[in-house]
């Protein structure tokens, strides 16, 4: 019974060994610190944040209505320069010769129609007056209107590529047109009709209304606009 003692003693003695050595490895596995298997420059990199970058606008946002200056240019932008309007001297005095005669258009005006209301009251009772004022305005009026459509064409035409007034210019020469044809089919047709025929005089007085009006409006144009 004794010699099985000390035998049970040592096999018990000889099982614990493992046991405590592996309770003690794995001790200081746990207190031991676990270190980073990455380069430490690495790791420095994304652990340490920069301070010293200014931060910077990825997209400059220009307000609407404001100037753009160079730096906010596409530097392969191609600007397209304004192609400069070069006059001739003639186009200042034909010019000079247009104004001139536009403002001589409504005395002319006035003399046709009043002398021409009398004529068409009392034909040939009419006043002597207005017998010989009538043509002669008319005739004064025609000489007008042919002088001033060959410097406003003339001009027109060499200011057609300046862009500043154009609408107008083109819509005060329409409407001066359109008030030239009025006369002509006024003073030329419905003048020898309007000697036989009442109804003839008045159409010829009608017509010669309208086209005053298309002219005075054409000429208000230009002067508003000027």
């Amino acid at each position: 019974m004794r010699a099985r003692v000390p035998l049970l003693v040592l096999m018990l003695s000889a099982a614990l060994v493992p046991v405590t050595v592996t309770a003690q490895v794995l001790g200081d596995t746990l207190q031991s610190p676990v270190e980073d298997p990455r380069p430490t420059a690495y790791s420095a990199n994304l652990v340490t944040p920069t301070t010293n970058l200014s931060p910077v606008p990825l997209v400059r946002v220009v307000p609407v209505g404001l100037t753009r200056t160079a730096e906010d240019t596409p530097q392969d932008t191609v600007r397209r320069r304004p192609r400069a309007v070069v006059y001739s001297d003639g186009y200042a005095v034909r010019l000079k010769i247009h104004r001139t005669l536009s403002w001589a258009m409504l005395p002319l005006f006035a003399a046709s129609y009043f002398s021409g209301d009398q004529l068409l009251e009392h034909g040939s009772d009419a006043p002597s007056w207005a017998r010989n004022l009538h043509p002669a305005a008319a005739t004064s009026t025609a000489v007008l209107f042919g002088a001033n459509a060959v410097t406003g064409t003339w001009n027109l035409w060499e200011g057609r590529h300046d862009p500043n007034g154009r609408t107008r210019r083109f819509l005060h020469g329409a409407l001066f047109m359109a008030a030239s044809g009025g006369f002509a089919y006024a003073g030329t047709r419905l003048a020898d009709e309007a000697e036989q025929s009442g109804a003839k005089r008045r159409q010829h007085r009608n017509v010669n209304l309208a086209s005053m009006g298309v002219s005075t409006a054409s000429w208000l144009i230009m002067l508003v606009g000027n």
